[in-house]
């Protein structure tokens, strides 16, 4: 797989040794400007970007300065302009005229310098034409000239946008973090999660929250962290907020339209105030980020429990998450009064096991019924962890939509459900007249197409015997098996089950 990081920086190191550290700009030699505070608030990041190795040109006739004005008018925190210039388009120029700019607007936003840093005379260069912060990219540098260019910044009165995207990268956070401490420079750190793979600019936008875990689990405390890349959509930049991330970076959206900065805006800050504790910050330690087919295995639904004996074998057995179908007009619907006493007692067999609990799962269809009340009642009591919108839509923090594949059209309403925010959505087979437990497959080259624009969260017709088949062509994220299961309607036979997550896990 093509490497873009890689092709990136060894092109910068040419251009470098050509150039110098200048890259021909006129540099001014001394800085003009006071250093405006980065990010001390939640806040909005809104980038100058004209293009990217991924997605080419994003906006090429972009006037930096035009730009720049509209997010400051917009509310944003700060403006991040990227001065790489093969792939990105950008310059120094456009980091002297932006920050000439904000120094003449009151000097109300920070200026952040976003590049693939190298080198700590970058960073001299950064601060003297004007920047007030600039990005650090873990993945690129060695602890060592990290942490000599993170004290540059730090001496220079700059704060320093610290990007992560693995385990790697966070301890490489816990010793930079330990020389702001040192050096007092704590409000001069912020750690920044890149839900786009930087290897090969996927973006996967659980990423961010998955490291923001990981990074909390280190105990590290009052810590700024923000969430880069993938807001497509204010109601995307609503979900961020609501996710508990301290701000959010977006390049494409606004680079496009300017005039639509302000709404990403409102959407973030409005939203980042109802912090909440989601299904999705449950899910993503859960998945499995591997780099390598080797190390790659799916997470497992198995849907349609309607008693303990079946919920019991399937979680100690591995099972990542449990479905519990909640409308009556279904065959395989739960007695509601039941789920609480089932959920304690996959709970207390996996105590004994001393193995981690499945998350529980409430399927629905209809947001106006009395079923999902019930759901509601028992998601806020902590019985259930989501909720599985089947045909209806609901609130994205709380679980993900299902929707039904059956032709190209699909497709285009699947992308537009991510541009909309949907982290996850799974796929089901369309059959007419059917809703769910159908034992039909998707067709395989509509699953292809759809890997192409999400991770892949597949159900329909999957059974023990085609489910290793499914995992090693199409790499599902998470497969959801009911029927496939099934010794009658409603009931699970136990070997099957057993046999389907051994060939998973």
């Amino acid at each position: 797989m093509k490497n873009i990081l890689k092709e990136i920086c060894d092109r910068r190191l040419q251009d470098i040794e050509k150039k110098g550290f200048s890259y021909g700009h006129e540099i001014p030699s001394k800085r003009t400007r006071p250093v405006v505070p980065f990010l001390v608030q939640s806040g909005t990041i809104l980038e100058v970007k004209r293009a990217s190795p991924s997605k080419g040109d994003i906006a090429p006739q972009l006037d930096s300065v035009a730009t720049a004005k509209s997010y400051i008018e917009a509310g944003t925190s700060a403006i991040s302009v990227l001065t790489e210039e093969n792939y990105f388009k950008g310059s120094l120029e456009d980091l002297k005229k932006v920050a000439t700019l904000a120094d003449s607007m009151g000097n109300k936003v920070a200026v952040l310098r976003k590049d693939f840093l190298l080198d700590a005379e970058e960073i001299e260069i950064a601060y003297r034409c004007g920047a007030d912060a600039v990005l650090l990219i873990a993945r690129i540098l060695e602890t060592p000239k990290l942490l000599v260019m993170a004290e540059k910044a730090f001496s220079l009165g700059i704060s320093v946008l610290l990007e992560l995207r693995d385990e790697e990268a966070v301890e490489k956070a816990v010793e930079v973090l330990k020389l702001a401490e040192k050096m007092n420079a704590q409000k001069q750190i912020v750690l920044g999660v890149n839900a786009r793979d930087l290897k090969t600019f996927a973006i996967d936008m659980l990423i961010p929250l998955k490291i923001k875990k990981m990074i909390e689990s280190k105990g590290i405390e009052n810590v700024r962290i923000i969430s880069e890349s993938g807001i497509l959509s204010a109601e995307a930049a609503a979900f961020t907020g609501r996710l508990g991330f301290d701000g959010i970076l977006i390049g494409e959206a606004v680079a496009k339209e300017a005039a639509e900065a302000k709404k990403y805006v409102s959407a973030f800050l409005e939203n980042a105030v109802k912090k909440e504790k989601t299904f999705w910050e449950k899910i993503a330690s859960k998945i499995n980020d591997a780099e390598s087919e080797k190390d790659f295995k799916s997470l497992v639904k198995i849907c349609g429990i309607t008693n303990s004996q079946d919920a019991v074998c399937a979680a100690e057995n591995g099972a990542d998450l449990l479905g519990f179908i909640f409308e009556k007009r279904f065959a395989r619907h739960i007695d509601l009064d039941k789920v609480p006493a089932i959920c304690s007692d996959v709970k207390k067999s996996c105590d004994e096991k001393n193995i981690s609990y499945p998350l529980f799962v409430a399927v629905i269809t209809d947001t106006k019924c009395d079923e999902y009340k019930v759901a509601l009642k028992y998601y806020d009591e902590g019985i259930i962890d989501a909720i599985q919108f089947h045909g209806c839509s609901g609130k994205q923090t709380m679980g993900y939509e299902v929707l039904k594949i059956g032709c190209e059209e699909d497709l285009a309403v699947l992308e537009k459900k991510y541009k909309a925010g949907n982290a996850r959505v799974l796929l089901d087979a369309c059959v007419k007249g059917k809703e769910g437990g159908t034992g039909t497959c998707i067709p395989q080259s509509l699953v292809e197409k759809a890997s192409a624009l999400g991770k892949l969260w597949l159900a329909g017709g999957i059974n023990d015997e085609n489910i290793s088949g499914m995992i090693l062509k199409f790499h599902p994220e998470l497969i959801d098996v009911s029927s496939g299961v099934e010794e009658s309607v409603g009931k699970k036979d136990h070997e099957k089950l057993k046999r389907l997550l051994k060939a998973v896990k």
